[in-house]
């Protein structure tokens, strides 16, 4: 057996599977917000609505990185 590898409870799997869907989420968004940014006419509002929208997924995705690897005082 391999004992590199720790094993990982069901929340940590549930975890890092919620942490892998919000880094792709945030990278589309980031996607978007640059392919607005090449538009003719880019429409601002929009970009600002998803700029909020990317800061909120990577505050939520600073939470789960928190709650997968806490931070221990010594």
């Amino acid at each position: 057996m391999n004992d590199d590898q720790p094993l990982l409870s069901d929340e940590d799997k549930q975890l890092r599977d919620t942490l892998k869907a919000l880094l792709q989420e945030h990278a589309d968004l980031d996607a978007s917000i640059e392919a607005l940014g090449h538009m003719p006419i880019p429409d601002q509002l929009r970009i600002a609505r998803l700029k909020r929208k990317k800061l909120a997924l990577r505050d939520e995705i600073v939470k789960v990185e928190d709650r997968i690897l806490p931070d221990i005082i010594a």
